[in-house]
């Protein structure tokens, strides 16, 4: 989520709404898809060619350390799947296009910032490698980031305006402050600190004539979030008196935000605010309005969600996930970030987002090479139906096999219907596929990718996977691979081996005879 304006306009506002920090000895809460993002996208690295993972595994291993090192005990909590009620469905796919637009123009030569695709997975294994604390929420993770960090007394690290709304008791200290390159010492101490800014609710509720923080949320929706954008904003908007003064430069690029802050300040709460807003609106639309307004209100409250059972105990207990009356293992492998949000997705709502890469936009995405490997996904994921309601009893075959994909084409998206691949039987209980025997969900990897397991016998089983996905990838004509392109895939295999030989000589011992087979080979 976000707010429109917020973020620029506190930051614009340091001197009144943040106090300074020297941030150790603490627990910290971590919204982990805004820390991924920030440091990808400010730690120059090269975002145009697939990936530079090793560098931002390093980033990412000197961010903790800086934490570790200040005696921080960091949890980072990770967004899930899209949200069951799907009511910003509307929002994904504008985010859809925009990345879509900011991927060409990186593809031509441009600016810009895209996430490369295993950025995400990247981060996670740099977490477990640390032995970092950490939990893949069901869905949207800002609610239950807010419970964790009021329930533990400790502060939120993110870049997400929405915790400037979100009633925090330790505060929020936003990413662009956190000066985690530039740890100083306690005077007279050997004790490392890091500088940080935390934003205080109390003071942004105090500047605007003490109104009551309980109206902030109305706020968030009437300046725009993701959830709700109404027309009925910019009518409301005429009717804002802003104080003298706010003319300023400041104020100026922060109408909106300012206007509406001080026209809330004069109510008392939400339902007199809430009613006043209702009142701009055509006595045949209120209901309607009113009842989403309401509900969107929800998402600023705190989650049924404890996420310190699973951290303490290792039980993750959501109602949304449980009323799905999914697999348990699924339900762990998702808490564990075992499986993606693609997954959750694909149960939930039978709707993926195939994420937009750096490619040349005239070409089909590069997904594409890879949907009979979904079809088979999608398979597995057949026998748990979380909506049986919404299925007819005479649907159609074909109907129940279907899955929506929202993909790339060309510079714009399209939603394409998929149909799923029909398995046999015994691999069709989903909440038996764990149970399988190892050389059973080996044949079924295998025969997903067209290999056969006499072509991976005599190669390293570190390598197994990655020469069998190469065998997949030269099986399709969409690839167009030449030698040299396989080349580079093969050398890229080498590197790893080889850079542990360099790099730590005398405790790898499979890599030197890993490098010389695929070298011969």
């Amino acid at each position: 989520m976000g707010i429109r304006g917020l973020m620029s306009f506190v930051e614009d506002h340091s001197n009144e709404f943040f106090t300074d920090l020297k941030l150790r000895d603490t627990k910290i809460i971590i919204d982990g898809y805004a820390l991924f993002h920030r440091l990808c996208f400010n730690s120059h690295l090269e975002l145009r060619y697939g990936g530079d993972y090793d560098s931002f595994a390093d980033v990412v291993q000197n961010f903790f350390e800086s934490l570790f090192a200040c005696n921080i005990c960091p949890y980072v909590v990770l967004d899930g799947g899209c949200d069951i009620s799907d009511k910003k469905l509307t929002t994904l796919k504008d985010r859809a296009r925009e990345k879509i637009q900011v991927a060409h123009s990186l593809s031509v030569g441009g600016h810009g910032c895209v996430c490369p695709l295993l950025t995400r997975e990247v981060f996670i294994q740099v977490l477990i490698k640390l032995q970092v604390c950490f939990v893949q929420c069901f869905s949207e993770a800002d609610r239950d980031i807010m419970t964790l960090a009021n329930h533990w007394n400790c502060p939120v690290l993110s870049s997400d305006s929405d915790f400037c709304i979100f009633d925090l008791k330790t505060g929020f200290c936003p990413l662009n402050s956190f000066q985690w390159r530039n740890m100083n010492t306690i005077k007279g101490t050997q004790d490392y600190y890091i500088p940080a800014k935390c934003f205080s609710l109390d003071a942004l509720c105090r500047y605007f004539s003490n109104m009551n923080k309980a109206l902030l949320p109305v706020f968030a929706m009437l300046c725009g979030n993701d959830h709700v954008n109404l027309p009925i904003m910019e009518s409301i908007l005429r009717k804002v008196h802003l104080p003298l003064g706010a003319a300023s430069s400041r104020g100026r690029r922060h109408h909106r935000v300012l206007g509406l802050l001080n026209w809330l300040s004069h109510f008392a709460d939400p339902t007199e605010a809430l009613d006043k807003v209702l009142k701009y609106l055509p006595i045949k639309d209120r209901e309607n309005v009113k009842e989403l307004l309401y509900s969107s209100m929800e998402e600023y409250q705190p989650s049924q969600v404890k996420l310190q059972d699973f951290f303490q105990c290792g039980t993750n207990v959501c109602p949304d996930a449980l009323n799905l009356d999914l697999p348990q293992w699924v339900l762990v492998a998702l808490a564990k970030g075992e499986l993606s949000p693609f997954i959750s997705d694909a149960l939930v709502l039978r709707r993926t987002f195939l994420h937009t890469q750096v490619e040349n936009m005239q070409q089909p995405n590069a997904h594409r090479i890879a949907l009979p490997i979904r079809q088979i996904i999608y398979g597995l994921l057949l026998n748990v139906s979380p909506h049986p309601e919404t299925m007819s009893r005479n649907s159609l075959p074909s109907q129940t096999l279907a899955f929506s994909e929202v993909e790339r084409i060309n510079r714009n998206i399209k939603t394409s219907i998929v149909y799923a691949v029909e398995l046999p039987k015994d691999h069709s209980d989903l909440s038996k596929l764990t149970e399988l025997s190892l050389v059973t969900r080996q044949t079924l990897l295998l025969e997903t990718l067209k290999v056969k397991q006499t072509i991976l016998d005599p190669i390293p089983t570190s390598l197994k996977l990655p020469i069998a996905v190469s065998c997949y990838w030269l099986q399709h004509t969409e690839a167009k691979t030449k030698l040299h392109h396989l080349q580079a895939l093969l050398l890229g295999m080498l590197m790893g081996p080889l850079h542990a030989i360099i790099n730590r000589p005398g405790i790898v011992d499979l890599a030197p005879g890993q490098a010389q087979c695929l070298a011969a080979r």
